[in-house]
């Protein structure tokens, strides 16, 4: 429902700016490669979830921010330093904090869901890396994307999960939410991003996403301020810092 959200979204700013041209030029392989990126991604997400406990399985697919810092050592025009690894680790670390609050130990019944989890950090990792060799290819190109993922998950909804529609008005609307911002624009803006931005500082920097998160719901009154919130944003703050000042010196290089 939210990638549908996206993808219609995505599909009026497309026509409106004139973009729908573009479209028909872009390759298939481009198609298929954003598709099994974003399909890809939350299929394995949700299927760790399904196999192992939610606090486990989330750190675990959490390793891609790090993931995406070590592998963009591997492109032809980025320069991996030693600061950009040791901000991904303490940015991890701060993660794992928010993370694992309350979590049981790690069981060995659930490693089929610990190593979905694991591949589903390697599926977002590679197509955030990877997305860097596609930048001549316009970020319209995410609609359809998005339209793709749609579509896809009707079936695997309905092989895998028992149908549950959101309960009243405010469901609805958290739905709308999500397709309009986390599993929509976030989708758009992160194409830019990877293609035109510093991608090891935004592989650390990723790691405010758990604690904005919990902030939120800190904010509406869902969870409750500790120390664990502290701490991890003291700690990814700092993996950030790391990181920036790593890239600084590499332009500076």
């Amino acid at each position: 429902m939210c990638f549908a959200i996206a993808g219609t979204l995505g599909l009026i700013w497309t026509g409106t700016s004139g973009g729908l041209l573009q479209l028909r030029n872009v390759p298939f392989k481009v198609y298929l490669f954003g598709t099994l990126g974003l399909f890809g991604y939350h299929a394995l997400y949700f299927s760790a979830l399904r196999l192992a406990p939610a606090a486990e399985a989330g750190l675990i697919a959490y390793l891609w921010p790090l993931l995406i810092v070590l592998m963009s050592g591997l492109l032809p025009s980025e320069q991996l330093r030693k600061g950009h690894i040791i901000g991904g680790l303490i940015g991890f670390a701060g993660a794992a904090v928010i993370v694992l609050r309350g979590a049981g130990d790690f069981s060995g019944d659930a490693l089929p869901g610990y190593g979905l989890a694991f591949l589903c950090a390697l599926t977002w990792s590679g197509y955030s890396v990877l997305s860097r060799s596609f930048g001549a290819v316009p970020t319209a190109s995410v609609t359809v994307f998005c339209v793709a993922s749609a579509i896809l998950s009707v079936p695997m909804h309905l092989a895998f999960e028992t149908t549950v529609w959101p309960a009243g008005l405010m469901g609805w609307m958290s739905c709308l939410a999500l397709g309009l911002g986390p599993v929509g624009l976030a989708f758009f803006v992160w194409d830019i991003g990877v293609k035109q931005g510093d991608i090891q500082l935004l592989g650390v920097a990723s790691y405010a996403a758990p604690v904005l998160s919990t902030g939120a719901l800190v904010l509406a009154g869902i969870a409750e301020p500790g120390w664990a919130l502290v701490l991890a944003t003291a700690l990814i703050t700092l993996g950030a810092a790391l990181a920036a000042r790593a890239s600084a010196k590499s332009r500076q290089a």
